[in-house]
């Protein structure tokens, strides 16, 4: 019962519409942070940091550590083959789920990364196709 009440709670905070202006709002930052190599190492360090606390991610934020390995990839120019619209959309995406300030706050047990898990899923929507061939050319350079 209280896992259906949570639910309800989380669709009526989260509108697709809301969440689709705090990913565009995320992607200019987004933008912003690429151009800039010390800020966008010190940001990855704490998204892996931020990864790391939650105890069972669930599919959707299992692909976080692909993300950051994407972008670190990108930015150390070792993987250039994905389009700079790609990269701001995944990086945006990152951004808010390591931004303290968004929908559901994450200290709310729960519900507190449903939003979070929103924002991410709507980037690899985005970049599916994008990150399936960064993960091919991963595991065909990691042998």
């Amino acid at each position: 019962m209280a896992d259906e009440i949570t639910r309800v709670e989380a669709d009526e905070i989260l509108d697709e519409e809301e969440v689709q202006k705090r990913f565009e709002q995320s992607k200019k930052k987004a933008e912003k942070l690429l151009k800039d190599k010390d800020k966008m190492d010190r940001f990855l360090e704490r998204l892996e940091k931020k990864f790391a606390l939650i105890p069972v991610a669930g599919p959707i934020l299992s692909d976080i550590p692909t993300l950051i390995s994407l972008v670190k990839s990108f930015i150390e120019k070792k993987y250039t083959n994905i389009p700079l619209g790609s990269i701001i959309a995944i990086v945006g995406g990152l951004l808010y789920f390591l931004s303290p300030i968004d929908l559901i706050p994450d200290l709310l047990p729960a519900i507190g990364l449903v939003d979070d898990a929103a924002v991410i899923a709507l980037a690899l929507k985005l970049v599916h196709d994008d990150v399936a061939e960064f993960k091919q050319w991963r595991d065909a350079n990691q042998a």
